[in-house]
């Protein structure tokens, strides 16, 4: 095999290279990172609210179930991203399971700053990722979480900052959202389908640096390419802002349409 072309080696690609996991293109400066790869001092506001349980059924793919009418929506504030840098993102998850297989959350909506951020979310665990502008910032005594796209503010959240000390575990009670599972779909050149799978990943090596919660407000506005609107707002909860390391490693399928 030529050199590790991921540690500045450029000789010539060869074919144990392109068959070797975790190879990416371009082979010369390659666009998605190998696993694992670490996330360090993340911020993060997670917005709750209730919605309607035919809205959460409507975005699942069958053969999954929801378990919930709560909506959790993370936006993150990337501090320290081993091979993407800094970058804002976004995740908007409801609580689903495969029965007898695995019980988590589902994504319906990401959108992220990060265009390897994108690349890596659709290449490998097929999350329906899109470019945005996810934004967390202080303003006084207001933890203030936007999420952009086309220039119009889809989702706009609000939590008091620092007053109430707390644990994840106010959060996962709604659902696992650290089991995060996705559709997988890549079609063959010629139109074929490729692969059709249910995918499963669970953040590693998980570090809570701190906790505080408080009672969130949500603000949704409709956007065609950023339908977050398809979950309306029929109840705002408790929110948190926390701040964490973590890890992403590799998943799993769970069901195989193809099989």
């Amino acid at each position: 095999m030529s050199k590790d072309l991921r540690n500045g080696g450029l000789d010539r690609l060869t074919i144990d290279d392109i068959l070797s996991p975790g190879f990416s293109t371009p082979w010369d400066a390659p666009t998605v990172p190998p696993f694992p790869f670490t996330f360090r001092n993340v911020e993060v506001l997670t917005l709750v609210w209730r919605t309607t349980e035919e809205a959460v059924a409507r975005l699942l793919p069958p053969p999954l179930e929801p378990t919930s009418d709560i909506v959790l929506a993370h936006v993150y504030k990337m501090n320290d991203t081993e091979w993407l840098g800094p970058y804002g993102e976004s995740n908007v998850s409801i609580g689903c399971r495969l029965p007898g297989v695995v019980e988590g959350s589902y994504s319906p909506y990401l959108f992220l700053s990060s265009d390897v951020g994108v690349v890596h979310g659709r290449e490998m665990h097929g999350q329906p990722k899109k470019l945005g502008e996810p934004k967390l910032e202080m303003r006084g005594d207001l933890v203030v979480g936007t999420v952009a796209r086309n220039g119009i503010d889809i989702l706009t959240g609000t939590l008091p900052y620092k007053q109430r000390r707390d644990t994840l575990a106010s959060l996962t009670r709604h659902f696992d959202f650290a089991e995060n599972i996705n559709l997988k779909v890549v079609d063959h050149i010629d139109a074929r389908p490729a692969i059709r799978q249910l995918t499963a990943r669970r953040l590693a090596e998980v570090v809570v640096h701190e906790c505080w919660s408080g009672p969130c407000t949500v603000e949704l506005r409709p956007n065609a390419q950023a339908p977050i609107h398809r979950l309306p707002v029929v109840d705002m909860l408790d929110g948190m802002h926390w701040r964490a390391d973590f890890t992403l490693v590799p998943g799993r399928i769970v069901h195989d349409y193809l099989a």
